[in-house]
């Protein structure tokens, strides 16, 4: 496909068709990402609890280079679906280089750091004496593989910009397949325990990235050379401009897990293990949400650059219902079948049983609401309301709910940390609403982002 077909294929087909075929691959990638999380808990929950709460401690570092890399990709994917939206090919491409290969850079540097202070940040991160070894032995794999995981999310969200979700679809998957099938056999195969699961990991963080680069520039996507990549302080705005909403939102996400680490552990490994498992079920019911509202990224993109307002608002209403439903369907399934799903985990532990199915119960209460939230920052962060997303970003994992997690576990205990993230939900809906109504409204009278 030709830029040009691209181009009046984003900005005339109907953007309910339109969001829902771009969305097809992303919901496949997110849930099957989701499965292997899913699957890799269920794997390392057959070793111990000290193994599950590891996988929850290194988590919070998988979030912070994950934020990273989407801030990469992020930032200059609504930079180059916009310039596809003006018909400048030639910058987005320039963008797309130097998005990807900072990342790839940034990667590196952060996992040499962190080979060097391995045992003060697993403390740091939540980390008590008894989950410390199993910690550290999974975290020396996951951080051989960063440079892999934060390229394949740069790159996952630069083709989701240019329309392409199907090639980041496709090098996602393998990745995830092979890790499912890598553990079983790493893990109790060679009896490498939790060190074969972070090697399975680095496996296939390393192919799944080599995937989806050999798909650059096939398909109608951008080529990525590195006569490209021309840094400047003006790229690097740019990609601020766009990329600091999902820093904001993945890096409080990392802070509030470790937060969350740090006061579970008062109340035992069990308690870490549980809000472990609890946060890779729920990532796995965040995934098809999630993967509809990347469908209505490039779509918001590409029409809010060739300035067709009415169907960037159509196409966000739109996304909306289809996942306010969908995350009130799966609020009723979780909060009924909360215990079994917990004990798929950790069946031979009941403490980890009854407190991860309190706490994922308490999440159910308010996960219809967090559809909205999710399509409302991708929106104001897609128009370049550089401000209004950080805040709408910061606001779920930061403004609401670290106040949440530390005045509730002050007044209530353990009882207060459980209800923290129901809390937030609200408070973050409740914000949200007057953001996104007012830049609806306003968007048509005021001049496009580039």
């Amino acid at each position: 496909m030709t830029p040009e077909e691209k181009y009046v294929r984003m900005t005339t087909r109907p953007v309910g068709q339109l969001v829902t075929k771009l969305a097809v691959p992303s919901i496949v990638s997110m849930l099957v990402s989701g499965i292997y999380n899913l699957a890799d808990t269920f794997f390392i929950g057959q070793i111990n609890t000290q193994s599950v709460a590891a996988l929850g401690i290194v988590f919070s570092y998988m979030v912070l280079i994950q934020s990273v890399a989407i801030f990469f990709g992020q930032g200059s994917g609504n930079y180059i679906s916009r310039a596809l939206g003006r018909r400048e090919t030639a910058d987005a491409e320039e963008m797309a280089a130097v998005g990807l290969v900072s990342s790839v850079l940034t990667g590196v540097v952060l996992a040499a750091l962190s080979f060097l202070l391995m045992r003060p940040i697993l403390s740091l991160l939540g980390s008590t004496e008894t989950i410390l070894p199993y910690a550290c032995d999974y975290f020396r794999f996951i951080l051989m593989g960063t440079p892999f995981i934060m390229g394949t999310f740069t790159l996952n969200n630069q083709m989701r910009h240019q329309g392409n979700a199907m090639l980041s679809m496709i090098g996602i998957v393998s990745g995830a397949v092979l890790n499912i099938a890598l553990d079983p056999i790493l893990i109790f195969g060679f009896g490498m325990g939790i060190r074969g699961a972070g090697l399975a990991t680095a496996i296939s963080q390393a192919v799944g990235f080599l995937a989806i680069l050999s798909f650059v520039g096939k398909r109608g996507t951008l080529p990525i050379k590195l006569s490209h990549f021309k840094p400047t302080w003006r790229r690097y705005h740019d990609i601020s401009a766009g990329g600091l909403p999902s820093l904001a939102r993945q890096g409080l996400m990392s802070v509030s897990a470790i937060c969350l680490n740090q006061l579970a552990s008062h109340y035992g490994d069990a308690a870490i293990a549980a809000f472990s498992v609890v946060s890779r079920i729920m990532m796995l019911a965040c995934a098809a949400m999630i993967g509809y509202g990347q469908g209505f990224q490039p779509v918001c993109g590409f029409n809010y650059g060739a300035g067709l307002f009415d169907r960037v608002r159509k196409a966000f209403w739109h996304s909306c219902s289809v996942s306010t439903v969908y995350c009130t369907v799966l609020a009723l399934l979780g909060w009924f079948f909360a215990s079994p799903l917990v004990a798929l985990f950790r069946a031979d532990d009941p403490e980890v049983i009854r407190i991860g199915s309190e706490v994922l119960r308490y999440q159910c209460y308010s996960f219809p609401l967090v559809g909205f939230i999710t399509l409302a920052n991708m929106y104001l962060q897609n128009i370049r309301k550089t401000i209004p997303a950080i805040i709408m970003a910061s606001a779920r994992q930061g403004i609401f709910f670290l106040p949440a997690l530390f005045a509730g576990h002050a007044f209530w205990g353990f009882f207060g940390v459980e209800i923290a993230q129901m809390l937030a939900d609200i408070g973050s809906f409740l914000f949200a609403v007057p953001f996104v109504l007012y830049a609806l409204k306003q968007m048509d009278r005021q001049p496009i982002a580039r």
